[in-house]
């Protein structure tokens, strides 16, 4: 962990609380599915807390974010509200998408995150669009696309990145690498010096970052941002970081040796923050208490969420397009 002359105990601790939060959902969010009470596949963020916390402390509430299919985090850490997520995940009335979506496309447009996406890689051209129009408004907001290590190897991450250099837009690409594509190693399937090098070769100033220290994280999304909300064009972040979890919450993960997960548990960014605020006077009394908080919180808004109605029937076409029918005349 990080740890400067001038370390900010007090945001860390902020931050903190909310990587437990964060957890706690993700955990809760498993249990639910355990009985039954979430349908479809759930993405666990469990260990990639920081990268939703060290970026969304450095973006203004009307900055715009897209997120991947493991994007429960980053739309906590937006600001959105927990009871409305987890009621999405229930498909329960007073979703964030009137219970439409669920957890692969959780979005909350009220707090500037346009959605999750999932579609591998999907996510980056409609970021450069939202930055392209921002750009043409002459917005001082800026667009945060966050996405995975396996993103990198499909067509969208090249003309996404292309697009938003040639045309200089306010967006900051994150590859949130856990090293793995589903299940199997990204290193294995990834041709060069990967991620950065990447970005790098289309004239994208990129900065790798151990995604598991929260100072640091946090010191590199700040520079980045503020460079970026200046006038400086797109940048490229590489956060390294590691999944606990499986791929998804029943995935058991047996393609990864148990020793690597139990030190990556010990290596977790919650881990590795309370021993460097544990350094500067922070009581294990207060990590007990806001692990226990985040905890309750979590539970109750599953109990809120599975006691919500379910959405109307006659509302599952209500902002959905028609486009009329093919057959009958083109698009």
């Amino acid at each position: 962990m990080t740890q400067t002359a001038n370390f900010d105990s007090d945001r860390s601790t902020t931050m903190l609380a909310l990587m437990h939060r964060i957890r706690a959902f993700e955990e809760a969010a498993i249990t639910a599915q355990k009985q039954g009470l979430v349908l479809g596949a759930i993405h666990p963020s469990i260990g990639q807390e920081a990268v939703a916390a060290g970026i969304c402390a450095n973006l203004e509430r009307a900055d715009l974010m897209l997120s991947t299919h493991r994007g429960h985090g980053h739309t906590l850490a937006k600001g959105a509200d927990p009871l409305a997520m987890m009621r999405e995940l229930f498909g329960r009335a007073g979703g964030t998408c009137g219970g439409k979506g669920g957890s692969m496309h959780i979005a909350d447009f009220g707090v500037g995150m346009l959605g999750a996406d999932g579609v591998v890689g999907a996510n980056i051209p409609i970021a450069t669009g939202a930055a392209h129009g921002l750009k043409l408004q002459g917005s001082r907001q800026i667009v945060t696309c966050i996405f995975g290590d396996g993103a990198i190897n499909r067509g969208p991450f090249l003309e996404g990145l292309n697009w938003a250099r040639v045309f200089d837009l306010p967006v900051l690409f994150v590859c949130e690498d856990n090293g793995f594509s589903a299940t199997t190693r990204t290193s294995h399937m990834t041709g060069g010096a990967g991620a950065g090098a990447r970005a790098e070769s289309l004239g994208i100033p990129s900065v790798a970052v151990d995604g598991n220290d929260l100072v640091a994280l946090d010191a590199v999304a700040r520079n980045a941002i503020s460079d970026i909300r200046a006038g400086g064009g797109p940048m490229f972040l590489h956060a390294k970081t590691y999944r606990i979890t499986g791929h998804t919450a029943v995935d058991p993960a047996t393609y990864r040796p148990a020793d690597e997960v139990e030190a990556q548990r010990a290596n977790c960014p919650i881990a590795r923050l309370e021993t460097a605020l544990g350094l500067s006077g922070v009581t294990p009394e207060t990590f007990s208490a806001l692990r226990n908080d985040a905890a309750r919180e979590m539970a109750d808004i599953a109990a809120q969420a599975q006691a919500t109605d379910w959405p109307d029937a006659a509302l599952a076409f209500v902002d959905v397009q028609d486009v009329g029918s093919p057959r009958q005349r083109p698009f």
